[in-house]
């Protein structure tokens, strides 16, 4: 939809290590990585460089620019019992990729509709970005700290680019948050990418047609006067 072009942000997310894994089977123990980054995953890092609850990252294009390669490692994660336990976790090494991603309104945050100046909001996101993000970045862990900066999505040469399809069996998408659809239940998606010459353009969320009832999850409440600032004063500290 050419509208949406306006609020656009391309970038290249780059580290040395990488864990995408599906959440909904791989809790504990082992852990093997994707070999390709999962669509939470890159949402979950557009949010660290900009967010507000007014509006939703929607991942467009993912490019992978590096090989693809992994590596094992022995890990001491916490049990939920208290104390550590070995585990052998397989990482993706040496990862950078380039994104496309978009924001759309939340409809389900009704009580935010005079939060939604798109002008104001595809700035703090640019600007942001320019800084390397709000938060710290993650590769799909936070034993994977990763790096942003603005690029231009397409540029450059990349180890795929010649290389067909490779088609890849279910694998997870993301979640189903009851702020963004309403209904007060998490669901987990799931979806069966191709990626082409080195590039996976993501279903939208609503077009995944696998999904796993999680939990009921109760919606955040966002307070004006408590824990949540208007975009005009967001745009006033950068300027600031």
């Amino acid at each position: 939809m050419p509208e949406l072009n306006r609020n656009i942000i391309e970038f290249r997310v780059w580290g040395r290590f990488a864990l995408f894994t599906d959440p909904i089977t791989k809790i504990g123990g082992e852990k093997c990585s994707y070999h390709i980054p999962t669509y939470e995953a890159i949402k979950g890092i557009a949010k660290s460089i900009y967010w507000k609850p007014t509006f939703v990252w929607v991942i467009d294009e993912v490019r992978v620019l590096n090989r693809i390669r992994t590596q094992t490692k022995g890990t001491k994660p916490l049990e939920y019992g208290g104390g550590n336990t070995l585990a052998i976790y397989t990482f993706l090494a040496d990862v950078e990729y380039q994104v496309k991603a978009h924001f759309e309104w939340n409809m389900h945050r009704p009580e935010l509709a005079d939060d939604r100046n798109e002008s104001k909001h595809h700035i703090i996101a640019r600007r942001t970005l320019e800084r390397g993000g709000r938060q710290d970045i993650f590769l799909g862990t936070r034993d994977c700290q990763g790096y942003v900066e603005p690029c231009e999505f397409g540029s450059g040469a990349g180890h795929y680019d010649k290389s067909g399809e490779l088609a890849y069996g279910v694998m997870f998408h993301g979640f189903d948050y009851p702020d963004e659809t309403g209904d007060g239940k998490l669901h987990a998606r799931f979806w069966r990418p191709t990626m082409i010459d080195g590039g996976l353009r993501f279903v939208r969320p609503e077009d995944c047609t696998i999904r796993k009832f999680v939990r009921e999850m109760a919606v955040k409440e966002f307070d004006k006067k408590r824990n949540f600032r208007s975009v005009e004063s967001e745009v006033s500290g950068l300027e600031g």
